[in-house]
């Protein structure tokens, strides 16, 4: 049997352990964007990809307060996904619609639990040469950390634990730019 205590202790262990400073680095970075008619554009696979779907609707909804919609955008819309992986590779689904939809400016963020995928890290190297801020959330691994340039790191190696903490983490940044942007 499961022990359920156990791996509530292990998420808030892991939830306790992230560095604030990284995500309030992460909100201003994506505040300043928007603040300058930018756009966040938000991109994951799998369970990352839902994640980043939740979070851009915080954005273009509303995450706690009633506000303007802000340009939350993901990725993830499963038509380009499956027409660019099959006319070109997985590997490019994401750098593609960088090279549609991303201007200087632009908030670009990646999730992913291993900090390695590949779709991802293309789209961000992408993002950078266009001028684009680049967020990660990642586990503590991988190279996503070290080529943006705002890392928040989720300090574990347990995928179910990263997802809840920048899930978490998320949320939190959400918080912060709404009431950097819009409370009085």
């Amino acid at each position: 049997m499961t022990d359920i205590s156990a791996q509530l202790k292990r998420s808030a262990e892991t939830i306790s352990a992230i560095d604030p400073a990284q995500i309030q680095a992460a909100a201003d970075a994506v505040s300043e964007s928007l603040r300058q008619g930018g756009q966040a554009i938000f991109m994951g696979n799998g369970g990352s990809s839902a994640d980043a779907q939740h979070i851009a609707a915080e954005l273009s909804g509303r995450y706690m307060m009633e506000r303007p919609a802000l340009a939350g955008v993901c990725l993830s819309n499963i038509a380009p996904v499956t027409a660019i992986g099959n006319d070109y590779s997985y590997d490019v689904v994401f750098k593609r619609q960088i090279e549609a939809f991303c201007r200087k400016g632009d908030a670009v963020i990646g999730l992913s639990t291993s900090g390695n995928s590949k779709n991802v890290v293309l789209a961000l190297e992408e993002a950078k040469r266009r001028g684009a801020v680049t967020i990660s959330f990642t586990g503590d691994g991988g190279v996503m950390k070290d080529m943006v340039d705002v890392a928040v790191i989720i300090p574990s190696h347990e995928t179910p634990r990263i997802q809840e903490g920048y899930l978490c983490a998320c949320h939190i940044m959400c918080d912060i730019i709404e009431r950097t942007l819009f409370d009085q």
